[in-house]
């Protein structure tokens, strides 16, 4: 092991869990108590589900049957999102791993979705697997693009995820040339020529500064980035207002411009109208685990739930032109008119249907669609 990161065999065998599950099982075991149990993981919140496809990796092989919502879909208060059918001592350890994965995930999808949201028809990307561990860098990107970000940094992604990566340049690069000019020249002269033209225009002057003297020294500008942190932003939108008049007169109306730098919601909504995409850092990858909880609802058939939790197995049907859900009991009526939103994933540890990040993606955004046609964004943005 080169660094401290856990084993995908140790995942799979449990050794990523909670210690009292450890007990539960060998106090179970030692009074042959193994119930068959209906175990649902809901969250009191609203959100975008992500993580899946780990959890049916996890969990394949196991004498379980599974029933969860497609990645991708919105989910609201108190609906499961993933339930579990078998004996309990069949997949109690997992509970760790399977929260772990969805948690966060589900997180890092629903500020993607968040900041989609906000940002109308300007465009998004996730810049901020540099915040987080390494080793989950493929599935922050997978969980950013699921909530409907345009485009993601991490090189990683076209490895595991087989989609393209983008950037621009970074301050590293002007300082070691110690010459704005030749930095963007030689950018312009080297990287492939599909790339934008993206140039960083903060590093010594202030921003209006180099934008002009980037698009009066190079021939071809597609954008100017400019990335200034908070700590030094003054008044940001006024700064973004002198680049884009700075750029007008000169007859560069065509330059688009990019900001990044400690972004939040609020920046976003602030500065749509003047910005042309948004390089979304910690905001996204470091979001706030969503708090699913993984409990169990049925045994041998009979209601039982802790408190705060509701019993029973239940299916959620949704109405998708009003984007509205009704939860009644698993083996009750179905809703008229409304989709069931769980559907049988494993059965007896054969996975029945992978986790598609791309059908993933596509449903968030049908769903974002759907939320502005409602006249709903604000709900959804906070």
């Amino acid at each position: 092991m080169k660094f401290l990161v856990v084993s995908d065999d140790d995942i799979k065998k449990g050794v990523v869990t909670d210690k009292y599950f450890v007990w539960t099982e060998k106090v179970l075991k030692a009074k042959n108590v193994n119930p068959k149990v209906v175990a649902e993981v809901t969250t009191s919140g609203w959100g975008v589900f992500a993580g899946l496809n780990d959890v049916l990796k996890l969990l394949e092989g196991l004498p379980v049957d599974v029933y969860a919502m497609p990645e991708g879909s919105v989910f609201f208060p108190h609906e499961p999102v993933i339930t579990i059918v078998g004996n309990y001592l069949d997949f109690a350890r997992f509970e760790t791993s399977i929260l772990g994965f969805i948690c966060h995930a589900s997180a890092v999808a629903t500020q993607a979705f968040r900041f989609k949201l906000a940002a109308k028809d300007k465009e998004v990307f996730s810049f901020g697997t540099r915040r987080m561990h390494p080793a989950i860098a493929a599935a922050i990107e997978r969980a950013a693009y699921i909530g409907g970000v345009d485009g993601v940094s991490n090189f990683s992604a076209e490895k595991y995820l087989g989609i393209p990566s983008m950037g621009t340049m970074p301050h590293a690069m002007i300082i070691c040339f110690g010459d704005q000019v030749k930095a963007w020249r030689s950018f312009d002269e080297v990287v492939d020529a599909d790339v934008p033209r993206t140039m960083l225009v903060d590093t010594y002057f202030d921003e209006k500064t180099e934008t002009v003297m980037a698009v009066e020294n190079v021939e071809n500008v597609t954008a100017v980035r400019l990335d200034t942190p908070s700590s030094r932003r003054g008044k940001f939108r006024k700064i973004i207002e002198e680049v884009r008049w700075e750029l007008d007169i000169r007859g560069k109306r065509d330059v688009r411009i990019f900001v990044s730098g400690g972004l939040s919601l609020k920046d976003v909504l602030e500065l749509r109208d003047i910005v042309d995409a948004f390089g979304v850092g910690t905001a996204i990858s470091g979001a706030g685990p969503i708090d699913f909880a993984l409990d169990i609802v049925e045994k041998e058939g009979k209601f039982v739930a802790k408190r705060g939790k509701r019993g029973g197995m239940k299916q959620v049907y949704r109405d998708w032109e009003k984007l509205e859900d009704e939860v009644r009991l698993f083996k009750d009526e179905p809703a008229e008119g409304k989709e069931p939103m769980l559907r049988k994933v494993i059965e007896k540890g054969r996975v029945l249907a992978e986790a598609n990040m791309d059908e993933a993606r596509k449903l968030a955004l049908k769903q974002m669609e759907i939320i502005r046609r409602l006249g709903r964004e604000e709900e959804f943005i906070g």
